[in-house]
C-alpha cells in the first residue's frame, strides 16, 4: 500500500473512531437530529448502534491491514447506508452540528460521496472492484 493510501486509511479510521465516540458520548443528541423521522427505530438506539459501528470500522481501518479492502467496502457501504439521514436532515430543515441553514445542509450532502470514495480509494477497494469488474466482463 502506498504512503498516501496508508495515511488516508489511518486518517479516515481516526475520524471514524472520533465520530463513533462522539455518537456514544458528548454529541448524542446532535446525531439524533440526523435520524429520519420515518425510520422505524428509537433515535437513541440508532445513534448508539451507528457509534459502535463507526468505532469498529475506524479501529479496523487502522489495525487490520490485511483486511483493509474488505473494511473499505464496509465503510463505503456504511456511508451509503446513512446517507438517507443526511437527506432527511436537509429535507426537513432539521438543525444539527452547526448545519442551521438549507445551504449548509445541502453542502453537507455533497460531502457524503467524498467519504465513500475516500473509503474505497484509501483501502485499495476501488482498485479491487475495478479488477473484479474487468475480469467479469465477457470477452469478445
Amino acid at each position: 500500500m502506498s504512503a498516501p493510501r496508508l495515511i488516508g486509511a489511518v486518517a479516515l479510521g481516526g475520524a471514524l473512531v472520533f465520530a463513533g465516540i462522539s455518537h456514544l458520548t458528548f454529541a448524542r443528541q446532535e446525531f439524533q437530529a440526523q435520524v429520519p423521522p420515518w425510520f422505524p427505530a428509537d433515535k437513541d438506539f440508532v445513534v448508539l448502534a451507528s457509534g459502535v459501528v463507526e468505532v469498529s470500522l475506524g479501529a479496523a481501518l487502522i489495525v487490520l491491514r490485511r483486511r483493509r479492502v474488505a473494511v473499505g467496502l464496509l465503510a463505503a457501504a456504511f456511508f451509503i447506508a446513512i446517507f438517507p439521514g443526511n437527506i432527511s436532515q436537509y429535507a426537513t430543515g432539521t438543525d444539527g452540528f452547526g448545519l442551521d441553514s438549507d445551504r449548509s445542509r445541502l453542502i453537507r450532502l455533497f460531502f457524503q460521496p467524498v467519504l465513500v470514495v475516500w473509503a474505497l480509494w484509501s483501502t485499495g477497494a476501488w482498485r479491487e472492484l475495478q479488477t473484479a469488474l474487468a475480469e467479469a466482463k465477457p470477452r469478445r
